[in-house]
This record gives C-alpha cells, sequence and structure tokens, in this order.
C-alpha cells in the first residue's frame, strides 16, 4: 500500500492544565513547538507539514519558526479532553481540500517530545513503506529504565501483590521479557485508519514498534519534566541537531 505523500500533523492547542502555554514556552533558546518544527524540516520524506492550533499567539509563533498554519482548529477539538484521532482527522481533511490531492499517510508530532530526531520519521515511514498492508501504523516505544515484569507490584488490601501474572516466576532479571512504552515521540497511520479510528485506536489497530532510546523519549507534563529536559540539552547530554544552525 501507499505511504507518499505524508501529512505531518503539529498539534498545538493554547491551553494546558499541566503547564500553562507550555507550547510556545522557551525551550533551550526556541518555543517548545518550534523544535518540532525545525525536526520536521530535517526530513524531508514528510512532504507537508501543517500544525494544528486553536490559538492566535500560537499560530503566529509557529509561522515565525518556518510553520505552515493553513487553518484554524475548531473550539470543539481544543478542550481539554479532546481526543487525538479527531484532531488529525480534521487536520487532514483540511488539508487534501486545500492541496486537491490525496496523503495516503498521517504523522503526528507533538510538540511535548521536542528530543525525537529526524532520522527515527524517517524510519518510521520507510518501515509503514515496508509494512503489509494489514499494518495500520508505526508507534514509537521505548524500554523504561527498570522494567515492571521484574519489579512491578501493586497494593490489594495493604498487600503488595506482583502486577502482572503472578504464576510466572522469573529467577533472574535476565530472563524477563522486555518491556516497552509508548512514548509519544512520533504515531504514522495510514490515511484510512486515520478517518475511522477512535479512542481505543491502539487495541482496535495493527501496529508495529518503532524504538526510540529512552533517553530522549521525553513528553512534556510538567515544570519537573521540562526543566530536566532543559539541563540536558544545556550540558550537551542530548544533541539537537537543529540547535547546531541557530
Amino acid at each position: 500500500m501507499k505511504v507518499h505523500p505524508v501529512l505531518g500533523v503539529v498539534p498545538a492547542r493554547g491551553g494546558s492544565k499541566g503547564l500553562p502555554r507550555k507550547n510556545i514556552r522557551p525551550l533551550a533558546g526556541l518555543p517548545l513547538l518550534a523544535h518540532t518544527l525545525r525536526c520536521a524540516e530535517l526530513a524531508p520524506i514528510v512532504e507537508r507539514v501543517v500544525v494544528s492550533t486553536d490559538d492566535a499567539e500560537v499560530a503566529a509563533i509557529a509561522r515565525a519558526h518556518g510553520g505552515d498554519v493553513p487553518f484554524m482548529r475548531p473550539t470543539e477539538l481544543a478542550q481539554d479532553d479532546s481526543p487525538m484521532m479527531p484532531v488529525l482527522a480534521h487536520a487532514l481533511q483540511q488539508a487534501e481540500a486545500q492541496d486537491g490531492r490525496r496523503y495516503e499517510s498521517v504523522l503526528l508530532l507533538d510538540p511535548t517530545s521536542p528530543a525525537r530526531l529526524p532520522e527515527d520519521i524517517t524510519r518510521a515511514v520507510e518501515m509503514l513503506a515496508a509494512a503489509a498492508p494489514d499494518i495500520d501504523g508505526i508507534v514509537a516505544c521505548s524500554r523504561p529504565s527498570f522494567n515492571p515484569f521484574w519489579v512491578g507490584v501493586t497494593a490489594k488490601d495493604g498487600w503488595i501483590e506482583r502486577a502482572f501474572d503472578a504464576s510466572k516466576v522469573y529467577a533472574r532479571r535476565q530472563d524477563v521479557p522486555t518491556f516497552y512504552r509508548v512514548n509519544g515521540a512520533l504515531y504514522l497511520w495510514r490515511r484510512d485508519f486515520v478517518l475511522g479510528a477512535d479512542a481505543s485506536w491502539l487495541t482496535s489497530g495493527k501496529h508495529l514498534l518503532l524504538e526510540i532510546p529512552e533517553a530522549r523519549a521525553f513528553s512534556l507534563d510538567d515544570e519537573r519534566e521540562f526543566r530536566l529536559l532543559e539541563l540536558q540539552i544545556e550540558h550537551g547530554l542530548l544533541d539537537l541537531p537543529w540547535r547546531r544552525a541557530t
């Protein structure tokens, strides 16, 4: 099945409870969303990238950093509890109507994951292009520093119980199955899946895993996470290639 042309969507609404105005907050010298825009510029495998926002200031800042903001997101799709799939479907339909062409896949690039690299995007597109037709998308995942299969527990009536199947006992940490988490760095879906998916997309679809190192798997939701990432960039622990040219 076709993958190209690829439409990238950067969702950047104005509201945020955990970290107010986070999408335009400065991070290492650039507004947060600008890192995602610069990253996408270095991934020519994506034919077009649009910013989906409901906020005039966010739109202006995105444009100032080279972002394409060809429409405004409807208010009903910019609430705290608005699911992402309708936002992507809206962006896809708007872009197709404006361009007069069909996009074959949709790439979600959330500004709150600014440590992804252009080669991550390229790998995702190449994976989907090589995948079987029944594969709906690619999801970025990483291995956390601890393995919940080994150390994960819950509390039941005040007592500790294993979080996973207690009948399966591992004698050594090395024998535990590899555990991955969805890290939010990127998602790539075929066009028709986006138009028909709902909040249960992860379990209702068939996805392949794109592994990204945990050291780059940031998803910024609060002040602590923001500061930790900023410190790592400032101290050279994370190299973001688009910053070398600024």
